[in-house]
């Protein structure tokens, strides 16, 4: 069995959910090993994390910097291969450049940049390093996601129609209302989050979940957002209208104050043939509907189901898998990817479509600010 590949992990210390996401994602098909990393600013709770998940200290680093020069002192064959970004946005373009262009694989949490024009460079430098890059738009790790991608791509739709996407939650309700706390949470600070928080944060997730499960592109938005309160610079709420083509259209909804909601992203496609409908709060359950025939269900594990879906099943029929299993497919593919095997493009998304994310966020900023207009993303 090869060895394993070695990790390191950037951000996602203490009670992080987005850490332990990854990190369990890492270990799932046994493909890395953690061997070093930076996990919180300050250095003592750095170090008493690293003990506290088994991670040995002696690669445990002061701060991103010291992680690079010292790691580059390192033989090859010992050194990080790949380096997990799980930083808050700000972050992001700085240490994902650095990385690419000292020669290291990279995974990276989404928005990949916090502007186009950085996330431009970035693929300049990626072009120009050669190496691996994984953008975690989480949900396409989804079996019945996969599904839905490939039996869209043989015709089971026939022409698209209308796509409906949208991603609700409503975690915000407890801080927006409260000036004091809100100024006091990342995601709505423009100078850590970017220029969009609820878009930026959420919406821009079903932006790629079109985009990946239909093969076509975004051509054109228009958007409307909510801000709540004068003094509140982030959108926490926002409507997008879509152009794929002339006659391809569609609505990207998004929220962070939608009252009771938990994790709603769902995605409707309908085409000349049938729709399909899915939900991530019931991943499991892919709805084929028809005007002529009952509504068909696709559940994972079947041999019914396409290659690429059942190469991220890791159970029976009938076991329920979630989340963590997601963003496992998603390091399993960049596994492969960095080993030079051969992967299917559906297996994680890349630095194009980091790209793209960037060209939606500011292109729904701009069609907003300017009351209300469509804005073409670019080609």
């Amino acid at each position: 069995m090869p060895k394993k590949i070695r990790l390191g992990i950037l951000g996602g210390g203490g009670d992080s959910l987005i850490g332990v996401l990854h990190r369990v994602a890492s270990h799932i098909n046994d493909n890395y090993q953690i061997v070093g990393g930076c996990f919180n600013p300050n250095f003592d709770d750095n170090i008493a994390f690293a003990k506290e998940i088994d991670v040995p200290t002696d690669r445990i680093y002061r701060d991103f910097d010291t992680m690079i020069e010292e790691e580059m002192k390192l033989p090859a064959n010992k050194r990080i291969q790949v380096c997990s970004v799980l930083t808050p946005n700000f972050l992001h373009f700085p240490m994902a450049l650095k990385l690419l262009e000292n020669g290291f694989h990279v995974i990276c949490e989404k928005p990949m940049t916090t502007t186009l024009e950085e996330a431009k460079i970035l693929q300049k430098a990626h072009k120009k390093a050669g190496t691996v890059f994984a953008l975690t738009h989480t949900y396409t790790g989804y079996p019945m996601v996969r599904q839905m991608r490939e039996m869209i791509k043989k015709g089971a739709l026939g022409k698209i129609h209308k796509v409906d996407a949208v991603y609700y939650q409503g975690w915000i309700n407890e801080i927006i209302h409260d000036k004091k706390k809100r100024s006091t949470v990342w995601r709505l600070d423009p100078k850590k989050a970017g220029i969009s928080s609820c878009i930026g944060d959420i919406g821009v997730h079903a932006f790629n979940m079109v985009e990946y499960t239909t093969g076509l592109k975004v051509k054109s938005i228009l958007s409307d957002f909510n801000y709540l309160y004068k003094d509140n610079k982030m959108d926490v709420d926002g409507t997008v209208l879509i152009r794929m083509s002339d006659h391809v259209k569609g609505v990207i909804r998004s929220s962070q104050v939608a009252t009771g909601e938990e994790n709603g992203l769902a995605i409707s496609i309908y085409g000349e043939k049938a729709g399909f409908r899915w939900e991530q709060e019931n991943p499991n359950f892919l709805y084929m509907l028809s005007d002529t025939k009952p509504t068909q269900i696709y559940k994972p594990g079947h041999a019914y189901n396409s290659k690429l879906s059942l190469d991220g099943t890791k159970l029976p029929p009938g076991h329920p898998e979630g989340i963590f299993d997601s963003m496992a497919n998603i390091y399993l593919g960049a596994a492969r990817a960095i080993r030079g095997r051969k992967y299917n493009d559906g297996e994680f998304p890349t630095m194009t479509d980091g790209v793209r994310g960037m060209n939606f966020i500011e292109a729904t900023v701009e069609s907003h600010k300017a009351g209300n207009t469509w804005v073409d993303l670019e080609k």
